[in-house]
């Protein structure tokens, strides 16, 4: 198996002159844009109708504040004029029909407002369930050995982190940019016709160029940070996630580990924090400053203005424009500045959605779409020469592993823990590929087949089974979920795992639901019961080869005898391979392998390894001798 390479987020090395500084705008905009129209293209499969109604209300934002600023201006105009003109018929005045105009304006405003803030909330929630959808449809096809590797966790944390309301924002904000980019032409068309204060507007774009370089400046800056600190954030998500865990509460109380956790957790945060204040701190301070020299050069521009209202050469209107004008220019400016930067940092954050959705996929058919595994015969498994090694080690988990496994055979893995026997599960399963040599089955290597037609071969329980927070009857159906619903055929499931006792003693029997995490009278089972549950899983799968990874660890002798019996009778000529640490279970089968230090030490049946007083004679000796020493 090729070795995985970490995803890399998109770095564009700085211009080391002024010759590199086209190639660097062209590699920074090139990037931006393309996670851009990655955006647009997520809010576009979420629906169509986001986009042109986002548009509208851009285009109306934009024009309505200048509309409702010329509206006031001919106001208080036409008031002056009445006041030298000593008045008139209120209700036959323009002033009358103005202020008509004035609150339809506002009320549409309202509406629009309204509308704006409901298509938000809506189409919000849409664009989480497009993106969680995707996020979900990935994880499904991702490689297992991927969850193995903490790089992949910090992709998925950042992706996870960004994936609600990330994309929606940015949309918005883009047509926000739209609104005030009509707004701020607007205001430099009235500005630029007024006799004498065209310069004000060069003024006022000059003083925002330090803004727009400090913005941005911290935008990046603020990304690199939480990039960064992934690591911390996870660690903070798992101390304060430890005290509220039912499943480790228990044990947090009885070893008092809770201030331990919550010691740990404060000073990561604090580690996390005093970088993330400094950051807002040193920015803040820079806005004061530029914000202190922008207010004084407003200052200078209201009383020019005002100065022309005392001269006669102004009107009070004019001067409520006009003053309007500039302040709406400096905060459009501003707004597009800021805007911008919040766009350009987003884009960035959206880096981690692409890169989680960029994980490759290694575990795939050889050619095309693979070959289906034939069913209803005896299949014959051979390792040949398998090492393996998890992403990101150097250590072999299993060397030079070979073995055959004949149809209908009866297969026992022995080895103390962490001697390679579950990952040697795995790589059957294919759930890993090998990181040398192959695994063949009925003589084809396992990466020809169509991997969810090899899966359905497979009937397993895992050492670490699940237990879903749903119906008793669903938790043994989950074997195969594909299988008609009968109810005759769980409940032989449930008698064959020896669950039956314990689920009819149950309030709503095989439709109770389990475990208290969504139904108040959810059913806390024993982690025994659990294991007959997942037992049960294995007995409603229609599966050729049963594997079974400790299946019995928490389970008294007798209960394990019960249902090795059963598994007996239920494989009827299939292949059975499992795990146990109880030795007493691999007398019946018809090869053991007895793995060490992810080596196999030792093969063949009970008889000749006890014949051979090997690894697996001192193992079975000194087990049978400790049932021994208690029953006497």
């Amino acid at each position: 198996m090729p070795p995985r390479m970490p995803y890399q987020y998109a770095k564009v090395p700085k211009p080391k002159n002024l010759r590199d500084l086209p190639r660097y705008l062209k590699e920074v905009l090139g990037g931006f844009f393309h996670r851009f129209a990655y955006i647009v293209n997520l809010v576009w499969k979420t629906g169509k109708w986001i986009l042109f109604l986002l548009f509208f209300v851009a285009l109306f934002r934009g024009v309505s504040p200048v509309v409702g600023s010329l509206i006031s201006q001919r106001i208080l105009n036409e008031l002056q004029g009445v006041i030298r003109g000593g008045g008139g018929a209120f209700f036959a005045s323009a002033t009358f029909r103005l202020l008509i105009y004035l609150f339809v304006y506002r009320i549409l405003v309202q509406v629009v407002n309204n509308v704006n803030t409901a298509l938000n909330r809506i189409a919000g929630e849409k664009v989480v369930r497009q993106v969680k959808l995707q996020m979900m449809e990935k994880a499904k096809e991702i490689d297992l050995a991927s969850f193995d590797d903490p790089k992949f966790y910090e992709k998925m944390e950042n992706a996870n982190r960004e994936a609600g309301n990330r994309p929606l924002t940015i949309l918005s904000e883009t047509f926000g940019i739209v609104s005030t980019a009509i707004e701020l032409v607007s205001y430099l068309v009235i500005l630029l016709a007024a006799p004498g204060l065209s310069w004000m507007t060069l003024l006022i774009l000059l003083v925002s160029i330090p803004s727009a370089v400090i913005n941005f400046i911290y935008r990046k800056k603020n990304f690199q940070y939480m990039r960064h600190r992934s690591k911390d954030r996870r660690q903070m998500h798992y101390y304060s996630d430890i005290l509220v865990n039912k499943d480790m509460i228990k044990e947090v109380r009885m070893f008092d580990l809770a201030d331990t956790f919550i010691t740990r957790y404060l000073s990561v945060f604090e580690r996390y924090y005093k970088g993330l204040r400094n950051l807002i701190i040193s920015e803040r301070l820079w806005h004061v400053g530029i914000g202190v020299v922008s207010g004084i050069l407003n200052l200078f521009f209201y009383l020019i203005i005002a100065q022309k209202v005392f001269e006669g050469t102004c009107m009070i209107g004019d001067y409520s424009l006009y003053t309007g004008a500039i302040l709406s220019v400096s905060n459009c400016v501003s707004t597009l500045i800021t805007t911008s930067a919040t766009i350009y940092e987003g884009t960035l954050f959206i880096d981690n959605l692409i890169a989680f959705m960029k994980e490759k996929k290694t575990v795939k058919p050889l050619v095309g779409s693979g070959i289906p595994v034939n069913r209803n015969v005896g299949h014959t498994i051979e390792f040949r020469g398998v090492s393996f090694r998890y992403p990101g080690t150097r250590r072999n988990v299993l060397q030079d592993v070979s073995f055959t496994i004949k149809p209908g055979e009866t297969v026992v893995l022995v080895g103390l823990n962490g001697a390679g026997k579950t990952t040697l599960l795995k790589l059957l399963t294919r759930l890993y590929d090998p990181t040398e040599g192959v695994i063949l089955l009925d003589g084809k290597d396992v990466r020809e087949y169509d991997e969810k037609s090899l899966y359905a071969m497979f009937g397993i329980i895992f050492q670490d089974f699940g237990k879903y927070a749903v119906s008793v009857e669903e938790n043994i159906r989950f074997g195969d979920i594909h299988k008609a619903w009968d109810r005759d055929l769980v409940e032989s499931a449930a008698r064959q795992s020896a669950a039956e006792e314990f689920i009819r003693a149950l309030p709503a029997g095989f439709d109770t639901p389990l475990m208290r995490i969504f139904e108040e009278n959810g059913i806390e089972l024993s982690i025994g019961q659990w294991q007959k549950l997942a037992v049960a899983r294995a007995f409603f799968a229609d599966s050729e080869v049963l594997i079974l990874d400790e299946p019995t660890a928490s389970l008294d002798p007798l209960a394990e005898q019960e249902i090795f019996r059963q598994f007996d009778e239920l494989r009827d000529q299939k292949t059975s391979i499992f795990v146990s640490h109880r030795l007493s279970s691999a007398t019946v089968a018809d090869q053991i392998l007895v793995l060490e230090n992810g080596r196999i030490v030792e093969s063949g049946s009970h008889r000749d390894l006890m014949e051979k007083k090997g690894k697996y004679y001192q193992l079975f000796s000194t087990q049978a001798s400790r049932y021994i020493a208690e029953a006497e």
